[in-house]
């Protein structure tokens, strides 16, 4: 599926001067949605029985790559695909393989995306032969019962299939796990060694006030990753690195190990200052900021009057809204800042 041939003329010959925010922050990452819907319905991201976009209103493919194509014009280099569950959307084998030669181009430094897993054995030798390296697994225990329990519906098997045959593509993985305190504290130990053993980094995220779950809930459920580094460090030697990826995490290496552990801190230790993405989701709004209610609709743009100056237009006017930071704040007196959007309708 080509890119449109108007769009691409035309942002040949405007080049554009790059994508800063009005704080100064240089945004070069992407991370595009392509779908509200997935094959798994854990706890802390959507709803049990949940009412999905109708499919009419969704970016076709076509819209998604010539989208990307301007992100990419106006200096983004990193794009993750994100859903739902991406590997679910029809049709995205032909998003993969466009974004793939831009990779191969050299207009794009890395394309990954971030997967539940249960498609992964399907698609890892695909993904692997079209530019994409590295992928992150959304798995926060591998006890059958409680992944049963946060996902509501199972198959950890297969999702443990999709993360071996992943790597036997070639890909490396990581395991991104949520810290559920009153879930999983318990056992996070074992799932850290449980990944090393299979040379798998993993990243700990700590849990934000999203989503149609009771403010209280939340509060219960948050654990600060600075108790988690402590509980691992029981039994690990964790060494402070510079080392990072484009994303918000701060990286430790383990030492004795090739591998890496990572936190993710929205909640203790605010990472705003230094934020380079925007999130665009799969009926083509652009969130300039997660922990922020509002958008900016990026389809008429798209559709109205395609090619690439007004889609840039577009994207530029959407960043000059991006804020300084997110209001969520866990308290004594409650909860601050929490955004009713599910992490399926915003992308993960």
């Amino acid at each position: 599926m080509p890119f449109d041939d108007r769009s691409r003329a035309s942002s040949q010959a405007h080049p554009a001067a790059g994508l800063i925010d009005r704080f100064g922050r240089k945004v070069d990452y992407l991370r595009l949605s392509v779908t509200d819907r997935c094959d798994l319905r854990c706890t802390y991201c959507m709803a049990e029985r949940m009412t999905f976009l109708p499919r009419r209103e969704l970016l076709t493919i076509e819209e998604l790559v010539n989208l990307t194509s301007a992100f990419i014009d106006l200096g983004v280099q990193k794009v993750r695909l994100t859903g739902g569950e991406p590997l679910v959307r029809h049709g995205i084998t032909a998003l993969i393989e466009q974004l793939g030669q831009q990779v191969a181009r050299g207009r794009l430094r890395e394309l990954t995306l971030t997967t539940n897993g249960t498609q992964l054995a399907r698609h890892a030798a695909f993904l692997a032969d079209n530019g994409v390296r590295r992928v992150n697994v959304s798995l926060d225990t591998i006890d059958p019962a409680k992944f049963t329990q946060i996902t509501r519906i199972g198959r950890l098997e297969q999702v443990l299939n999709g993360i071996e045959t992943a790597r036997a593509a070639g890909l490396r993985v990581k395991i991104n796990t949520m810290a559920l305190r009153g879930f999983n504290e318990t056992e996070l130990p074992d799932l850290v060694d449980w990944a090393l053993q299979r040379g798998c980094d993993v990243s700990f995220i700590e849990v934000m006030p999203m989503g149609e779950v009771a403010a209280d809930d939340r509060l219960g459920q948050y654990w600060p990753l600075q108790e988690v580094r402590t509980l691992l460090e029981r039994r690990l030697t964790l060494v402070d690195t510079d080392f990072n990826t484009g994303g918000p995490a701060r990286y430790c290496d383990v030492r004795g190990t090739e591998q890496r552990i990572g936190f993710i801190t929205p909640m203790s230790r605010t990472f705003c200052a230094g934020c380079n993405r925007v999130r665009v989701n799969c009926r083509g709004e652009l969130f300039t900021c997660l922990g922020r209610e509002g958008s900016r609709d990026l389809r008429p743009a798209l559709r109205k009057a395609p090619g690439a100056p007004r889609i840039q237009q577009a994207i530029h006017e959407a960043l000059s809204c991006k804020p300084a930071g997110h209001d969520f704040a866990y308290g004594a007196q409650g909860v601050a800042g929490a955004v009713s959007r599910s992490m399926n309708h915003t992308g993960g």
